[in-house]
């Protein structure tokens, strides 16, 4: 019988970690810099100094990490600043991708 309790524990203590997603930034031709370090700093809450360096990764490489977050907080960030974006009148686009 206790083997029967012993086995029951295991299966209920194997849980597994939440899955985590990346944020990204994609370049366009249209969003300024200036908008891009705006959004790192007030979404992602980087400093002016990394936020210029994913700027910069953004443009060279096409897009650029934002952060790793659970999926319901990167899916907020997305929709943050496709908001923001829409309202500032840029194209401004982020994604998120399964870690």
């Amino acid at each position: 019988m206790a083997t029967n309790i012993e086995h029951e524990l295991l299966e209920v203590t194997s849980l597994k970690h939440p899955t985590k997603y990346m944020v990204f930034i994609l370049n366009d031709d249209y969003t300024s810099m200036e908008f891009v370090v705006e959004i790192l700093m007030s979404i992602f809450h980087k400093t002016s100094q990394e936020a210029e360096s994913i700027m910069i990764e953004v443009h060279k490489k096409e897009k650029g990490l934002c952060g790793i977050y659970s999926h319901e907080i990167a899916e907020t960030k997305v929709m943050q600043v496709a908001k923001k974006s829409k309202n500032n009148g840029f194209p401004l686009k982020a994604t998120m991708e399964e870690e």
